[in-house]
C-alpha cells in the first residue's frame, strides 16, 4: 500500500536544555492550537485521513454493522431514593442517555432529564446527577461539545419543573444534599479572573448552597491548602457529619468530619498518611476503606465522635487474594464488591462484615454500579461482560430472592463465544493475567488478527465489560487480548504503584510481554497484530510504539499523552505529576526522558501503521501530543505504512460523547484496524 501524500510541516530549531540536557523540539508551535498555521495543518491533516480511510473498500459494511451494534442500548443501576428510583437509559440510536424516575420498584417511568433535545447535534450530555434524600429535587450538571464543564440545574422531580438556580463550573461535583431539601454542599471551580490564568481547572473548593438563593453568594466550606487538591463532600442522613475527602495524589487521601449540629470543627479522621481513604456515614458509624497496610484494602468502622485512629475497629480484614474494591451500606447490610484475578465478586454482609451470603454472578464479569439506601431494604447491581450486554439485578435484603430488574435487548448469544484467562510473565518474571475473547472454535493458525488492549495507570482496573465495537472485531475471527497490565488497579495498591512514576517501564514491559506471547504461542504475526488504548493507555501505546515498533502491524493512539516533558504544563495535567512525575524534578525528569514516545522517535525506523486520534474540546489530554507525534512519526517512518491524524471537533477525551460521533470514530478507527492488519469483511 503506498504511503499517504503528508502535507508539509514545518521543522523548527526549538531547543530546551533541561538539566544539562539539550532537547530538540522540531514541532514546538504546534502546542498553539489557536494558531491560523496549526489550525490549517491539522484541517490537512484530516482531510488526508479521511480521504485514506474513504477509500478502503471495507468501510461503508464496517458502518452499517457497527451502526446496528451501537444500537444496542445502555442502562444504569438506579439509585432508590424514598420508594423512587432513579436512573440513566440509552435506547437504540438515541444520541445521549436519558434520565427517567420511576414511582415504586415496578411503575413506570418518567422522563426527567433528556439531553437529546437540548440539541439537535446530540453535544449536549448529561454528566452527573444528585436527588435529594426525600427524592422531590434533582441537581444535574449538564456540558457542551465533550467540555465536561458542568452547570449545575435543578429541577422538581413531582412536576419536571426547572428552578431558577444554575450554578456554573461545576465539573464532576461532588453533591451532599440537607436531610430536608432545603439546600446541599457542592464542589465547584474558581470564577474567572479569581484565580491567576491557566489556573482555572485547579483550586476545587467545597461550597453551601441554600435553593433560591444568589450562587455568587454561596459561602465557601473548604478550599485544599494546595491548588491540585481534590475535596469531596457527602453528609451523613441525618445531617449531621460532614464528611470532606481530599485526595491529594491518586493514592492518597486525606478524610475529615465536621458535627454540624454542634458548629464544631473539621476533625482529621485520617491525615497526611501514604494511603488512600474512602467513606459513609450512616447508622452513626463511619465505615472506612482504605489500603493503609492493607495494599488489597480493608474496611473499619470507626465512631465519628471518636475518630482517632486507635479507636478503629476492623470489620473486613485485607485479603491475599483479592482486592476489597467497594462497600457501601443497603439498609442492615454492607454490599461488598471484590476483584478477584481482574475479574467481579459481589457479597453481602451485616453491619459488622459478617458475611450473610455470596451473590452469585451469572458468569465471569464486572460489576458496574451498585445502588441502595442506606435505610432501605434492596439492593441493585449492574453486570456485564465481554459478551453479556448490561443487565440490573434486584436482591430482596428481607427475602433474599434476587431478580433481573432490567436488561439490555441485544441479538447476541454469548454461547458462540469464547473467554479465557492466561497468565504471561514479564520482562521481570512478574506474572500478569490476561483475558482472551475470540469466536468459539477458533484455530490457532498464527495468521489469527489479534487486537490487543490496556490502560495501565491510576489504580484504573481493565475488567471485562460489554463492548459493542468489540463484537465486531469478534465476529469477524478476531482475538481481542486485555492483559491486566502493572499500573492498574487489579490486584490492589501494591500492583499500582509497581506501574508508576520511577517504575513505569513496567507498564510497558507488561504490555511488551503480552504481544511476545501472543505471538510465541502461535496465535499471530507481527503483520496481524493491531494495539489500542486511551488516555494513559495512548502514552501506554506510544512508548511500546517507539520502544518495539517491529512487533506490531497497526497502532491506534486514542487521546494521548505523549511529550511527557512537556506534559504537565497542559490544561489539568499537573494533576498526574505524582502518577508520572515533574520533568522539572532532576530525578523524575530522568524517569520521563527515558520512555517519553515523543522525543524516542528515530528517523529511518520501520515503523507501523499509526493513527493518532484526538479531539478539539478535550479538557484533560491537549491534542498538541497527538499533532506533535504525528508529524515526528511522518517525517521518520521508513516503512511507508500510513500515519494519520484525525481530530474531532466538538468532542473531548470521551465523556458526553454522542452516538453519531462515536459511530463516525469507530468507523475510521476499525476501517484503519480491518485495513491495515488485512482482515476482510
Amino acid at each position: 500500500m503506498t504511503e499517504p501524500a503528508y502535507p508539509p510541516t514545518p521543522v523548527g530549531d526549538t531547543v530546551d536544555v533541561l538539566h544539562g540536557e539539550p532537547i530538540p523540539d522540531p514541532y514546538r508551535w504546534l502546542e498553539n492550537g489557536e494558531a491560523p498555521e496549526t489550525r490549517s495543518w491539522t484541517e490537512r491533516q484530516n482531510a488526508l485521513t479521511e480521504s485514506y480511510l474513504a477509500a478502503r473498500p471495507a468501510r461503508e459494511t464496517i458502518r452499517r454493522r457497527l451502526e446496528e451494534l451501537l444500537a444496542i442500548g445502555a442502562v444504569g443501576v438506579p439509585a432508590p431514593v424514598h420508594g423512587r428510583y432513579f436512573y440513566q437509559r440509552r435506547d437504540g440510536r438515541q444520541n445521549q442517555p436519558v434520565l427517567y424516575v420511576r414511582d415504586g420498584v415496578y411503575g413506570d417511568d418518567r422522563v426527567l432529564v433528556d439531553p437529546n433535545t437540548l440539541d439537535a447535534g446530540g453535544t449536549i450530555a448529561l454528566d452527573w446527577y444528585y436527588p435529594s434524600e426525600d427524592g422531590r429535587l434533582l441537581a444535574y450538571g449538564l456540558s457542551e461539545g465533550g467540555s465536561e464543564q458542568s452547570t449545575l440545574h435543578l429541577l422538581d422531580a413531582d412536576t419536571g419543573r426547572l428552578l431558577a438556580d444554575r450554578i456554573p463550573r461545576t465539573r464532576s461535583a461532588d453533591l451532599a444534599w440537607l436531610p430536608d431539601g432545603s439546600g446541599f454542599y457542592y464542589t465547584r471551580y474558581p470564577d474567572p479572573g479569581d484565580v491567576p490564568q491557566g489556573e482555572e481547572h485547579y483550586h476545587r473548593s467545597i461550597f453551601f448552597h441554600r435553593i433560591g438563593s444568589d450562587p455568587a453568594a454561596d459561602g465557601l466550606v473548604y478550599r485544599p491548602t494546595r491548588k491540585e487538591y481534590w475535596p469531596g463532600v457527602s453528609l451523613s442522613p441525618d445531617g449531621r457529619w460532614l464528611l470532606i475527602s481530599v485526595a491529594r495524589t491518586f493514592n492518597e487521601t486525606d478524610l475529615y468530619l465536621r458535627d454540624r449540629l454542634a458548629g464544631g470543627p473539621l476533625v482529621p479522621v485520617a491525615e497526611g498518611l501514604a494511603a488512600s481513604f474512602d467513606g459513609e456515614v450512616a447508622h452513626g458509624r463511619l465505615f472506612l476503606r482504605t489500603n493503609l497496610e492493607a495494599p488489597t484494602y480493608r474496611l473499619y468502622v470507626v465512631d465519628p465522635e471518636r475518630p482517632d485512629r486507635a479507636a478503629w475497629r476492623e470489620i473486613i480484614a485485607p485479603r491475599s487474594d483479592a482486592v476489597l474494591d467497594g462497600a457501601r451500606v443497603a439498609g442492615s447490610h454492607l454490599a461488598v464488591d471484590y476483584l478477584e484475578r481482574a475479574s467481579s465478586r459481589f457479597r453481602l454482609t451485616d453491619l459488622d462484615g459478617r458475611l450473610v451470603r455470596e451473590v452469585a454472578l451469572p458468569t465471569l464479569g464486572s460489576l458496574f454500579g451498585v445502588g441502595s439506601e442506606w435505610n432501605g431494604r434492596e439492593v441493585f447491581y449492574g453486570f456485564s461482560s465481554y459478551t453479556v450486554p448490561p443487565s440490573v439485578y434486584r436482591i430482596d435484603l428481607e427475602s433474599g430472592e434476587q431478580t433481573l430488574w432490567r436488561r439490555v435487548e441485544a441479538d447476541i448469544d454469548p454461547g458462540r463465544f469464547e473467554v479465557e484467562q492466561v497468565s504471561i510473565v514479564s520482562k521481570d518474571g512478574t506474572p500478569v493475567s490476561m483475558f482472551l475473547v475470540y469466536r468459539k472454535g477458533l484455530e490457532r493458525t498464527g495468521d489469527n488478527p489479534v487486537y490487543l488492549t490496556a490502560y495501565g495507570g491510576f489504580n484504573i482496573s481493565m475488567t471485562p465489560a460489554f463492548s459493542r465495537s468489540l463484537l465486531l472485531w469478534v465476529e469477524r475471527g478476531g482475538l481481542i487480548a486485555v492483559p491486566n497490565i502493572r499500573g492498574g488497579g487489579e490486584y490492589g495498591e501494591r500492583w499500582h504503584q509497581d506501574g508508576m512514576l520511577g517504575k513505569k517501564q513496567n507498564s510497558f514491559d507488561d504490555f511488551i510481554a503480552a504481544a511476545e506471547w501472543l505471538l510465541a504461542r502461535g496465535y499471530t504475526r507481527p503483520e496481524r497484530l493491531a494495539a489500542a488504548g486511551g488516555s494513559n493507555g495512548g502514552l501506554l501505546m506510544g512508548a511500546v510504539l517507539t520502544q518495539r515498533p517491529e512487533l506490531f502491524g497497526a497502532v491506534v493512539v486514542q487521546v494521548p499523552l505523549l511529550d511527557m516533558l512537556r506534559y504537565h504544563r497542559f490544561l489539568i495535567a499537573r494533576l498526574w505529576i505524582p502518577e508520572y512525575g515533574s520533568p522539572d524534578e532532576p530525578e523524575q525528569f530522568a524517569w520521563l526522558r527515558a520512555y517519553s514516545p515523543y522525543h524516542h522517535v528515530r528517523d529511518g525506523t520501520r515503523y507501523p501503521a499509526v493513527l493518532l486520534a484526538t479531539a478539539e474540546s478535550d479538557t484533560r489530554v491537549d491534542p498538541m501530543h497527538a499533532r506533535k507525534m504525528a508529524a515526528r512519526l511522518q517525517a521518520a517512518s521508513a516503512s511507508g505504512r500510513p500515519v494519520l491524524l484525525r481530530l474531532e471537533s466538538r468532542a473531548g477525551h470521551g465523556a458526553g460523547k454522542p452516538l453519531s460521533k462515536v459511530l463516525d470514530e469507530l468507523t475510521d478507527t476499525w476501517t484503519f484496524v480491518f485495513s491495515e492488519v488485512g482482515v476482510e469483511v
